[in-house]
């Protein structure tokens, strides 16, 4: 690399540096975020557990709720649990395999009902509100009810929901949205899900 493409790479890196270094002199406000992670891809749960884990490495204090997951096996949980997280899961499983939508609603309010709990529990720092987009979108848990209880919430609370098709609410009330797009799925190859990789 010449003199000059030298001194033009680090005059252009400078002005990066500068650039971000100004945002982070900006952002200077202390407060849970909420996250929604959303989309039609694979890696929504994964992105929400993967900050569970990064938090508890940290030493903060974790909640879970799983809505649409039953009670099979979870590499998620087995692991977590052994290090303080609490879980709440919804033993229906998948609403496809119940199709009982009076069944399913209970079931998600018993889950919901430990939610509100979470969403007023100081110790707390880090809630994942798994799969909830499908509770809202199906009937089960009321969007203003969801909107309330995350309003209320304890300041320094950070809070994560997942699931596709984030309800246009939910993503206005949120700090931080990422959505998760399907480019190629194994399973549509027919390829079976895999432990350690899939659940």
């Amino acid at each position: 690399m010449t003199e000059d493409k030298k001194n033009r790479y680090q005059a252009r890196q400078q002005r990066v540096k500068e650039k971000v270094d100004s945002r982070i002199e900006a952002a200077q406000e202390e407060k849970g975020i909420l996250l929604v992670i959303t989309g039609n891809g694979k890696g929504k749960t994964t992105s929400g557990f993967g900050t569970v884990a990064r938090a508890v490495g940290h030493g903060l204090k974790c909640g879970v709720a799983q809505f649409i997951k039953g009670n099979w096996d979870n590499g998620e949980r087995n692991l977590l649990e052994q290090h303080g997280v609490q879980f709440h899961v919804m033993a229906t499983g998948f609403t496809w395999e119940t199709q009982n939508k009076e069944t399913d609603t209970i079931a998600a309010q018993g889950v919901w009902q430990h939610c509100l709990q979470m969403l007023q529990d100081e110790s707390l720092n880090l809630v994942l509100l798994d799969e909830l987009t499908y509770m809202i979108t199906y009937g089960y848990i009321e969007l203003d009810e969801v909107l309330e209880a995350l309003s209320r919430r304890p300041a320094m609370q950070t809070v994560i929901i997942t699931g596709r098709a984030a309800h246009r609410e939910l993503i206005a009330a949120a700090d931080t949205v990422s959505e998760v797009k399907n480019v190629k799925h194994a399973f549509e190859a027919g390829i079976k899900a895999q432990r350690g990789v899939d659940w």
